[in-house]
Protein backbone atom coordinates (compact mmCIF):
# COMPACT_ATOMS: atom_id res chain seq x y z
CA UNK A 1 0.00 0.00 0.00
CA UNK A 2 1.04 3.76 -0.83
CA UNK A 3 0.05 6.78 0.94
CA UNK A 4 -1.34 9.86 -1.32
CA UNK A 5 -0.43 13.13 -0.84
CA UNK A 6 -4.05 13.78 0.62
CA UNK A 7 -3.25 10.89 3.05
CA UNK A 8 -5.37 8.39 1.32
CA UNK A 9 -4.12 4.87 0.79
CA UNK A 10 -3.80 3.23 -2.63
CA UNK A 11 -2.84 0.29 -4.27
CA UNK A 12 0.27 0.26 -5.72
CA UNK A 13 -0.01 0.65 -9.78
CA UNK A 14 1.82 -2.30 -11.06
CA UNK A 15 4.35 -1.02 -13.67
CA UNK A 16 3.95 -1.44 -17.52
CA UNK A 17 5.10 -4.50 -19.30
CA UNK A 18 8.08 -2.54 -20.59
CA UNK A 19 10.07 -4.15 -23.51
CA UNK A 20 14.17 -3.58 -23.25
CA UNK A 21 16.23 -3.54 -26.41
CA UNK A 22 17.88 -6.49 -27.26
CA UNK A 23 21.34 -6.53 -25.14
CA UNK A 24 22.64 -9.38 -27.56
CA UNK A 25 24.32 -6.89 -30.50
CA UNK A 26 26.45 -4.81 -27.24
CA UNK A 27 27.52 -7.81 -25.62
CA UNK A 28 28.75 -8.96 -29.06
CA UNK A 29 30.30 -5.56 -29.80
CA UNK A 30 32.07 -5.66 -26.28
CA UNK A 31 33.33 -9.26 -26.90
CA UNK A 32 34.71 -8.63 -30.94
CA UNK A 33 36.81 -5.22 -29.74
CA UNK A 34 38.21 -6.59 -27.06
CA UNK A 35 39.35 -10.37 -28.54
CA UNK A 36 40.29 -8.31 -31.61
CA UNK A 37 42.61 -5.98 -29.70
CA UNK A 38 44.33 -9.57 -27.65
CA UNK A 39 44.40 -11.28 -30.76
CA UNK A 40 46.43 -8.73 -32.60
CA UNK A 41 49.39 -9.51 -30.26
CA UNK A 42 48.72 -13.13 -29.82
CA UNK A 43 49.08 -13.56 -33.56
CA UNK A 44 52.59 -11.28 -33.28
CA UNK A 45 51.36 -8.69 -35.48
CA UNK A 46 52.10 -6.26 -32.88
CA UNK A 47 54.51 -7.17 -29.58
CA UNK A 48 54.73 -4.22 -27.68
CA UNK A 49 52.38 -3.00 -25.65
CA UNK A 50 49.90 -5.51 -24.53
CA UNK A 51 48.76 -3.81 -21.61
CA UNK A 52 46.48 -2.02 -23.97
CA UNK A 53 43.77 -4.47 -22.94
CA UNK A 54 43.41 -3.65 -19.80
CA UNK A 55 41.23 -0.84 -20.00
CA UNK A 56 39.05 -2.82 -22.65
CA UNK A 57 39.12 -6.19 -20.78
CA UNK A 58 37.66 -4.06 -17.47
CA UNK A 59 35.52 -1.65 -18.96
CA UNK A 60 33.93 -2.88 -22.50
CA UNK A 61 35.21 -6.79 -22.44
CA UNK A 62 34.54 -6.89 -18.81
CA UNK A 63 31.74 -4.71 -17.40
CA UNK A 64 29.64 -4.22 -20.65
CA UNK A 65 29.18 -7.89 -20.95
CA UNK A 66 28.41 -8.32 -17.90
CA UNK A 67 25.75 -6.12 -18.11
CA UNK A 68 24.38 -7.23 -21.43
CA UNK A 69 24.06 -10.54 -19.50
CA UNK A 70 21.92 -8.70 -16.73
CA UNK A 71 19.69 -7.88 -19.55
CA UNK A 72 19.51 -11.16 -21.45
CA UNK A 73 18.23 -12.80 -18.21
CA UNK A 74 15.59 -10.00 -17.76
CA UNK A 75 14.46 -10.80 -21.38
CA UNK A 76 14.26 -14.06 -20.07
CA UNK A 77 17.16 -15.75 -22.53
CA UNK A 78 19.32 -18.38 -20.69
CA UNK A 79 21.61 -18.57 -23.42
CA UNK A 80 22.70 -15.03 -23.69
CA UNK A 81 22.56 -14.31 -19.89
CA UNK A 82 25.16 -17.58 -19.43
CA UNK A 83 27.71 -16.75 -22.25
CA UNK A 84 27.47 -12.76 -22.03
CA UNK A 85 28.01 -12.98 -18.21
CA UNK A 86 30.65 -15.31 -18.08
CA UNK A 87 32.30 -13.82 -21.37
CA UNK A 88 32.99 -10.56 -18.89
CA UNK A 89 33.40 -12.24 -16.01
CA UNK A 90 36.17 -13.76 -18.26
CA UNK A 91 37.45 -10.71 -19.06
CA UNK A 92 37.30 -9.12 -15.82
CA UNK A 93 39.43 -12.40 -14.69
CA UNK A 94 41.83 -11.73 -17.42
CA UNK A 95 42.41 -7.82 -16.41
CA UNK A 96 43.28 -9.21 -13.03
CA UNK A 97 45.36 -12.19 -14.23
CA UNK A 98 48.01 -9.86 -16.07
CA UNK A 99 47.95 -7.85 -12.67
CA UNK A 100 48.95 -10.77 -11.01
CA UNK A 101 52.91 -11.73 -10.21
CA UNK A 102 54.30 -14.86 -10.38
CA UNK A 103 51.64 -16.63 -12.36
CA UNK A 104 53.31 -19.55 -14.51
CA UNK A 105 52.65 -20.02 -18.23
CA UNK A 106 51.33 -23.39 -17.87
CA UNK A 107 48.71 -21.94 -14.94
CA UNK A 108 47.88 -19.73 -17.75
CA UNK A 109 47.10 -22.78 -19.86
CA UNK A 110 44.69 -24.48 -17.22
CA UNK A 111 43.03 -21.67 -17.07
CA UNK A 112 42.41 -21.54 -21.04
CA UNK A 113 41.53 -24.56 -21.20
CA UNK A 114 38.99 -24.26 -19.12
CA UNK A 115 37.48 -21.92 -20.70
CA UNK A 116 37.87 -23.95 -23.91
CA UNK A 117 35.59 -26.84 -22.45
CA UNK A 118 32.88 -23.82 -21.36
CA UNK A 119 32.64 -22.34 -24.83
CA UNK A 120 32.61 -25.89 -25.95
CA UNK A 121 29.53 -26.94 -24.22
CA UNK A 122 28.35 -23.57 -25.02
CA UNK A 123 28.60 -24.07 -28.83
CA UNK A 124 26.34 -27.26 -28.30
CA UNK A 125 23.70 -24.71 -26.96
CA UNK A 126 24.42 -22.54 -29.98
CA UNK A 127 23.08 -24.86 -32.22
CA UNK A 128 19.73 -23.53 -31.63
CA UNK A 129 20.16 -19.43 -31.93
CA UNK A 130 21.86 -18.58 -35.22
CA UNK A 131 24.36 -19.07 -37.72
CA UNK A 132 26.37 -16.11 -37.31
CA UNK A 133 26.50 -16.99 -33.31
CA UNK A 134 27.62 -20.61 -33.76
CA UNK A 135 30.06 -19.47 -35.87
CA UNK A 136 30.97 -17.20 -33.14
CA UNK A 137 31.47 -20.31 -30.66
CA UNK A 138 32.95 -23.21 -32.96
CA UNK A 139 36.08 -20.14 -33.80
CA UNK A 140 36.48 -18.97 -29.89
CA UNK A 141 36.32 -22.96 -28.78
CA UNK A 142 39.44 -23.57 -31.10
CA UNK A 143 41.01 -20.18 -30.50
CA UNK A 144 40.69 -21.00 -26.79
CA UNK A 145 42.26 -24.60 -27.97
CA UNK A 146 44.97 -23.14 -29.75
CA UNK A 147 45.51 -20.74 -27.00
CA UNK A 148 46.02 -23.43 -24.16
CA UNK A 149 47.93 -25.40 -26.28
CA UNK A 150 50.32 -22.45 -26.80
CA UNK A 151 50.88 -22.05 -22.71
CA UNK A 152 50.54 -25.82 -22.21
CA UNK A 153 53.66 -26.88 -24.45
CA UNK A 154 54.88 -24.11 -24.38
CA UNK A 155 54.51 -23.17 -28.57
CA UNK A 156 54.88 -19.70 -29.32
CA UNK A 157 53.62 -20.92 -33.08
CA UNK A 158 50.54 -22.43 -31.54
CA UNK A 159 49.72 -19.40 -29.70
CA UNK A 160 50.19 -17.25 -32.96
CA UNK A 161 47.74 -19.80 -34.39
CA UNK A 162 45.05 -19.41 -31.28
CA UNK A 163 45.90 -15.13 -31.88
CA UNK A 164 44.59 -15.65 -35.87
CA UNK A 165 41.94 -17.72 -34.95
CA UNK A 166 40.97 -14.88 -32.25
CA UNK A 167 41.04 -12.98 -35.12
CA UNK A 168 38.89 -14.62 -37.02
CA UNK A 169 36.25 -14.87 -34.04
CA UNK A 170 36.48 -11.19 -33.75
CA UNK A 171 35.41 -10.34 -37.08
CA UNK A 172 32.55 -13.28 -36.90
CA UNK A 173 31.30 -11.50 -33.56
CA UNK A 174 31.35 -8.10 -34.95
CA UNK A 175 29.32 -9.72 -37.84
CA UNK A 176 26.83 -10.87 -35.44
CA UNK A 177 26.70 -7.67 -33.52
CA UNK A 178 26.58 -5.47 -36.55
CA UNK A 179 23.25 -7.21 -38.00
CA UNK A 180 21.66 -7.57 -34.64
CA UNK A 181 21.82 -3.69 -34.28
CA UNK A 182 21.23 -2.70 -38.05
CA UNK A 183 18.36 -5.19 -37.94
CA UNK A 184 16.80 -3.83 -35.02
CA UNK A 185 17.17 -0.09 -36.28
CA UNK A 186 15.77 -1.02 -39.91
CA UNK A 187 13.17 -2.98 -37.80
CA UNK A 188 13.79 -5.69 -40.47
CA UNK A 189 16.28 -8.44 -41.87
CA UNK A 190 19.12 -6.13 -43.65
CA UNK A 191 21.67 -8.72 -42.49
CA UNK A 192 21.26 -12.54 -42.35
CA UNK A 193 22.08 -14.37 -39.08
CA UNK A 194 20.80 -17.47 -40.30
CA UNK A 195 18.26 -18.60 -37.31
CA UNK A 196 18.81 -21.92 -36.07
CA UNK A 197 15.89 -22.62 -33.82
CA UNK A 198 12.61 -24.32 -34.94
Amino acid sequence: MAIDDSGTATKPVAPANVEIADPGPLGLGAFALTTFVLSVFNANIVTLGVTVVLGLALAYGGLTQLLAGMWEFRKGNTFGAVAFSSFGAFWISFYILLGTKGVTVKAVGVYLLAWCIFTAYMTVAATRTSGAVLAVFVALTLTFLFLAIGDLAPNVNMTKVGGWLGLATAVIAWYASFAGVTNATYKRVVLPTWPLAR
